[in-house]
C-alpha cells in the first residue's frame, strides 16, 4: 500500500471498511425480510389456488418456500450492501488509520483510479 499517514508520515495503514459493513448488514436485514415476505405471499397465493399435495405438502412447501426466499433475499441485500458500503468507505468516510498514531483519513484522491 502507497498510502502514508499525514499527520506521522508512517506507512502501517490500515483500512476501517465502517460504511461496507454497516450497509452489509443493513442490507442482509432488509433483503432477508423482503424475500421473506415475498416467499411468504407465493405460498399463500400457491394455498389459495388449491391443495395438490394434501395439507401437510402445503405447509412444508410454503414453510420451505418461506426460508429459502429468507436465504435469497438475505444474500443479494448483503451483496448489495458490501458494494455500496465499499464505495462510501472510498469516497466519502475517513476509512484509512494510522496504526501508529491512530489518525484517520481519506486516500489521496489523485491517487484513486476516478470513474468515468
Amino acid at each position: 500500500m502507497s498510502e502514508q499517514c499525514p499527520n506521522c508520515l508512517s506507512r502501517r495503514i490500515g483500512k476501517n471498511n465502517y460504511g461496507k459493513k454497516t450497509a452489509g448488514v443493513v442490507g442482509a436485514s432488509a433483503g432477508t425480510y423482503g424475500g421473506y415476505a415475498a416467499a411468504t405471499a407465493g405460498a399463500q397465493a400457491g394455498a389459495a389456488l388449491g391443495v395438490v399435495a394434501g395439507p401437510v405438502g402445503a405447509t412444508v412447501g410454503g414453510i420451505g418456500g418461506a426460508v429459502i426466499g429468507a436465504l435469497l433475499g438475505g444474500a443479494t441485500g448483503a451483496s448489495a450492501g458490501v458494494i455500496l458500503g465499499d464505495v462510501l468507505d472510498d469516497r466519502v468516510l475517513d476509512n484509512l488509520r494510522c496504526l501508529d498514531c491512530g489518525y484517520s483519513f481519506s486516500a489521496d484522491p489523485d491517487s484513486r483510479d476516478d470513474i468515468r
